[in-house]
């Protein structure tokens, strides 16, 4: 069960980023700022609770991975960020060393 913690966790973390992007605009900026914290809220809770069967450094790295991975293809599609063989690249090497972490646990 914790792996499947450790993923919602990993999964709502994109969410606090695209919240904070939702705040730059003035018309939902309190809008995005409850969505920020929601969702920072769900996803430290998910982690307490998939670190209760998990190594802290795994989780928290399979956690950060996650996030960061979605929150860029999230950037990509919905928000106009640069997107280029290399910037694709760091996010395979990123999923690489999630799985690689899994898979060594």
């Amino acid at each position: 069960m914790g792996w499947f913690y450790l993923l919602l966790a990993g999964l709502l973390e994109i969410g606090w980023p695209v919240g904070l992007k939702m705040a730059q605009i003035s018309e939902t900026r309190w809008t995005g700022i409850g969505v920020a914290v929601l969702f920072m809220g769900m996803s430290g809770f998910f982690l307490f609770l998939a670190q209760r069967s998990i190594p802290i450094g795994t989780a928290y790295a399979v956690w950060t991975g996650i996030g960061a991975a979605g929150t860029f293809l999230v950037g990509v599609m919905y928000y106009g960020d640069p997107a280029s063989i290399l910037r694709y690249l760091g996010v395979v090497l990123i999923v690489a060393g999630v799985a690689t972490l899994k898979l060594a646990h």
